[in-house]
């Protein structure tokens, strides 16, 4: 043993020594066990699992608007060589996300909630600054130096992730999260960046109060500095405001631009929230208009839909189900691929109808393997209830999925969208059409939700609306000014 552990720490040390380079950004030597070209693959390898995960949203004016700017930006940063590459994913979220090698991403949902070109150009920079900073390359090789320490973490059920594919993508992305120092940095080059193109960095700041109040709507509990992974809003919004302003004055940065009419009626149009297309909860009730298609979901339970699956789950996360569309020609061919490629073993299986649907139905367990049981003690046997529907020239997988112990418990539970999946025929559901942002301009000199009200917005959306415009609803709005309204 004392050997062994020679050895092991003779690894380490050959892997710190040989294993320095220069960060781009500070100009020190970093610990850096991933290359430049291993940055590289591991973005061509992710992009495609975005894009299928999330889908793109349509919208050739605007994607040339980010693709333009990133350039722009890119051709500034510490890493001008990369070859860049800016999309916008079709995701209600308020997010915005980089990956190695050069990709950026942002939602429809956060380019819906920007006010201007400025607060765009900040969130750009700070994605920028995240690739040129190697923050994810410095985290994959905090994991791999760990793994070399044999004190890998586990996350939390994770045999549950082996039923799904892109579970395990995003296992395999955990490196995207970056500490609070990452952050604070990024925010850092976001203000250098935006401010080198020409545009106003204390924009960056304001929108953090979009942020923070879109937080407090969704009921979020506050998380403590020392507890989060990102910095406060109210923190952040103090320190970009002062990096705002430092920059100004090194740049000698003059005539910043903020741009906000330009960018409202780009904008114009823009579908806000759930697009009903991909798949909406009514009642309880999952819809898809497109594929003709309706289940109950299980009461409590949260729901979260992509274009690959559709996840639910109780809160207190002792089981999953998904639905995904399964491989073959046949149902005997797909019930086949579902046991191989998830490795399971089928302990009952019948032909069933569901609602004059031909379908497959088995119960199935997944044993840890041997060397899996010696390594975690606590490993439980996963039991999975599993219909597959044939419906609309596709096959339909259902998965049930809990621990063999919790299994009769969740049985019935499963079994409602299950043996209630059927075809959508409601005209009013599958001609639902999304809600869209309309850019309007003020027709009398008042208070935001005076404009707001001489538009018919619907008392429900008074809330959604001054976020989305960036002000409170009785802030002051002149004729001629240009407001965000949403149309249903």
């Amino acid at each position: 043993m004392k050997r062994y552990f020679i050895a092991l720490n003779l690894t380490v040390v050959l892997l710190l020594t040989n294993s320095c380079a220069t960060n781009p950004v500070t100009g020190k030597r970093d610990i850096m066990l991933v290359s430049e070209g291993q940055e590289l693959a591991m973005g061509k390898e992710s992009d495609p699992q975005i894009v299928a995960s999330l889908g793109l949203y349509n919208d050739p004016k605007l994607q040339s608007f980010i693709t333009e700017k990133g350039k722009a930006m890119a051709a500034v940063s510490h890493r001008p060589d990369l070859p860049y590459e800016f999309k916008i994913v079709d995701s209600p979220v308020i997010n915005a996300f980089a990956v190695p090698g050069g990709y950026v991403y942002f939602t429809r949902g956060i380019m819906a909630h920007f006010n201007n070109e400025a607060e765009f150009a900040g969130v750009l920079g700070h994605e920028i600054g995240h690739i040129t900073a190697r923050h994810s390359a410095q985290q994959q090789s905090k994991s791999m130096l760990a793994q070399v320490g044999l004190i890998a973490g586990m996350v939390v059920s994770p045999q549950f992730g082996q039923f799904a594919e892109a579970a395990q993508q995003g296992l395999g992305m955990l490196f995207l999260k970056f500490g609070r120092d990452d952050e604070r940095e990024s925010d850092r080059l976001g203000v250098e960046y935006s401010t080198k193109i020409g545009y106003d960095a204390q924009e960056m700041a304001g929108f953090f109060h979009t942020l923070e109040r879109e937080g407090e709507k969704s009921g979020a509990a506050e998380i403590p500095n020392f507890m989060s992974t990102h910095p406060s809003p109210g923190e952040r919004y103090e320190t970009v405001s002062k990096l705002a302003a430092q920059a100004k004055q090194k740049l000698n940065a003059t005539n910043l631009k903020v741009n906000r009419d330009s960018y409202l009626r780009m904008i114009d149009g823009i579908i806000y929230g759930e697009d009903p297309k991909q798949g909406f909860v009514e009642n309880n009730v999952f819809y898809h208009p497109v594929m003709k298609f309706q289940f109950p979901v299980p009461a409590g339970w949260a729901l979260q839909n992509s274009p690959q699956q559709v996840q639910m789950a109780p809160k207190d996360g002792r089981a999953l189900m998904i639905l995904t569309l399964a491989q073959g020609t046949s149902l005997e061919a797909a019930a086949q691929q579902v046991v191989q490629g998830n490795q399971i073993t089928v302990l009952e299986s019948k032909q069933v109808s569901v609602n004059g649907l031909p379908a497959f139905a088995m119960v199935a367990e997944q044993r840890p393997q041997q060397q899996q049981q010696q390594q975690q003690q606590q490993t439980q046997v996963i039991r999975a209830l599993i219909y597959l529907i044939q419906y609309g020239g596709n096959i339909y997988n259902l998965m049930g999925i809990t621990t063999a112990n919790d299994f009769n418990s969740f049985a019935n539970v499963f079994s409602g969208p299950m043996q209630n999946f059927r075809q959508l025929t409601d005209p009013d559901k599958l001609n639902r059409q999304p809600a869209r942002i309309r850019i309007k301009p003020v027709t009398q000199s008042g208070t935001l939700q005076q404009a707001l009200t001489s538009y018919q917005s619907r008392s429900a959306d008074m809330q959604d609306l001054s976020i989305l415009n960036g002000m409170e609803l009785n802030d002051r709005v002149e004729k001629g000014m240009l407001i965000k309204t949403i149309q249903h």
